[in-house]
C-alpha cells in the first residue's frame, strides 16, 4: 500500500501533464511488448509461410521470381514493422510532454511569485519541483523507449538480412 501512496503523491506533485506522460508511456510499453512478442510468437509463422511460398515454386531465376521474392521479403518487413512508427512518434513525443510540464510549472512559479511576491520560497518551490518531475519523467520514458526502438529496428534488419539469404535466388 505505501508504494500506491507513493506514486499517488508523485503523480500529484506532477501535475496533470505527468498523467498525460503515464498514459503515453503504458502506450508505448504495451506497442513494444508487442512487437517483441510478435518476433518470438508470430514471427517464425510468417517466415516459414514465406519459405514454404518461395519452395513451391519451380522457377527461381526469371524476372518474374526475382519480384516475387522481392514481394515476399517487403511483405515481411511490413509486417514486422507494424506499430514501429507509433513507437517512434510516442517516444518522440513524451521529450515534448517533458516540455510542456516544464512550461505549466514555471506558469505556477511565476503565478505564486505576481501573488505573494518573491518572499514565498515554499509556494515557488511546489511549481520548481512540477517543472523537473515532468521534465525527468518524459526523458527517462523517452530515453527506454529509444533503446527498445532501436533493439526492434535492429532485430527487424537482421532478420530481413536472413530472410534474404534463406530466399535464394538462382
Amino acid at each position: 500500500m505505501q508504494l500506491f501512496e507513493a506514486l499517488r503523491t508523485f503523480m500529484q506533485a506532477g501535475g496533470g501533464v505527468l498523467w498525460v506522460i503515464l498514459l503515453v508511456s503504458i502506450v508505448l510499453w504495451a506497442l513494444i511488448l508487442e512487437r517483441f512478442l510478435f518476433f518470438y510468437q508470430s514471427y517464425p509463422n510468417l517466415r516459414e509461410n514465406c519459405l514454404r511460398q518461395w519452395r513451391e515454386r519451380s522457377d527461381k531465376s526469371s524476372k518474374q521470381a526475382f519480384a516475387i521474392r522481392k514481394c515476399l521479403i517487403s511483405e515481411a518487413r511490413l509486417e514486422m514493422q507494424n506499430s514501429v512508427l507509433v513507437i517512434r512518434m510516442l517516444v518522440a513525443l513524451c521529450p515534448m510532454l517533458g516540455l510542456l510540464g516544464t512550461v505549466v510549472g514555471m506558469i505556477h512559479v511565476f503565478d505564486v511569485m505576481a501573488v505573494t511576491g518573491t518572499g514565498n520560497a515554499r509556494a515557488m518551490a511546489s511549481g520548481v519541483s512540477r517543472a523537473t518531475i515532468t521534465t525527468m519523467a518524459g526523458m527517462v520514458v523517452a530515453i527506454a523507449g529509444l533503446y527498445c526502438s532501436r533493439l526492434i529496428d535492429d532485430r527487424i534488419n537482421v532478420e530481413i538480412h536472413k530472410l534474404s539469404d534463406l530466399l535464394k535466388f538462382h
